[in-house]
């Protein structure tokens, strides 16, 4: 089982969701990073359980230990490892499923690859593994930070609740100030009501987040196989729930013409070669290209829900299966941090294999 990922910056994430932690260990974080303990808590109160009607009510602090590699504030260049222990497991939550399988879970295929399958939360294939890597990803922010790199991704659809506004138009500043984490009030308000008349029903709804990427220089990235929009589809792809990648106009470039689609080249006041439109999305041939970063990734409506659907057991035989416990309703305003750790840990890596190059 790879839970691995990185060329330079490396991270291997461990732990189950009722186990006793949760973690990551980070190697190739470059020595010297002024190392922001505080930044990377709130990172993960972002991704946190618990903190609204509309989310989980598990109650984890997810409070991170750091157990190496850090000295007097610094990254010291050797293995940085990351804990988060599991305060509120209550594994006879899912006592009643250890032998069924639920619908678009992974519990078949777990126990048809493995033999084996940890039922509690789902193990390894639950979503809670996602905190160690908002870990990972907010030392990697810190590292970008240092080059003048910024992520911010938000809730742009929850269901048919979509924003109209294009990135530019919003106050991205205003992500994190509703429940929802979507920067728009009144689409927030809307998307919040919406998730809790969901919740109430036992179902369960998905949506979208939009991810921006601001500062990116130009050469991040490969030109065959290592895309940087390849491993930002593939990093996104290995998040719980997602379905679905799209970066610059994504599906909706199809409709235009290559006359309207292709993004002229200009040079600007300062001398930099600039584009007038940016429907590649900041990524040329796979490499980076100056300008805004931006994707977006479809999330699934969360497949344990509180009504009962067939299902079989362990044995063939036809069951009805019900979600019991504490779960999302809808996995967006959680998602948000994720994505843009996700982000960031591509993009870390892309920055310091460029950086190898160019010092060679």
């Amino acid at each position: 089982m790879s839970s691995t990922y990185g060329k330079i910056f490396k991270i291997a994430t461990f732990g189950e969701s009722h186990g006793a932690a949760i973690g990551v260990v980070v190697d190739g974080c470059p020595a010297g990073v002024a190392f922001d303990l505080d930044f990377i808590q709130q990172e993960l109160d972002r991704r946190k359980p618990g903190q609204s009607r509309i989310t989980t009510q598990r109650k984890e602090a997810d409070s991170v230990q750091v157990l190496s590699g850090v000295f007097e504030d610094k990254t010291t260049g050797t293995p940085i490892a990351m804990v988060i222990w599991n305060e509120d497991q209550r594994s006879k939550d899912y006592s009643h499923i250890a032998q069924q399988y639920r619908p678009s879970h992974a519990d078949y295929t777990y126990q048809v690859k493995y033999g084996v399958r940890d039922y509690r939360g789902g193990g390894r294939s639950s979503a809670r593994e996602t905190a160690a890597r908002v870990a990972a990803g907010a030392l990697a922010k810190l590292v970008l930070k240092e080059v003048g790199v910024t992520i911010q991704a938000y809730v742009s659809q929850v269901g048919k609740l979509k924003l109209q506004k294009e990135y530019q138009e919003l106050d991205l500043s205003l992500t994190d100030s509703n429940a929802v984490r979507c920067p728009d009030p009144d689409m927030a308000s809307e998307m919040f009501d919406y998730i809790d008349d969901i919740r109430k029903q036992g179902d369960s709804i998905g949506g979208v987040v939009s991810c921006v990427v601001t500062g990116t220089p130009v050469g991040w990235g490969e030109p065959v196989f290592d895309k940087l929009h390849a491993e930002l589809g593939k990093a996104m792809l290995s998040i719980n729930a997602v379905k679905g990648f799209e970066y610059g106009s994504g599906f909706a470039g199809v409709e235009l013409q290559g006359s309207a689609h292709n993004d002229a080249f200009f040079t600007d006041e300062t001398g930099h070669v600039r584009t007038r439109t940016n429907h590649s999305g900041g990524i040329q041939g796979g490499i980076s290209n100056g300008e805004d970063i931006f994707f977006r990734v479809a999330f699934k409506p969360v497949a344990t829900i509180m009504q009962g659907q067939e299902s079989v057991n362990q044995e063939g035989e036809t069951i009805t299966v019900q979600g019991k416990g504490r779960h999302d309703p809808c996995v967006l305003p959680r998602a948000v941090p994720i994505v843009e750790a996700m982000a960031a840990l591509v993009l870390v890596d892309f920055y310091l294999r460029d950086r190898t190059i160019r010092q060679a």
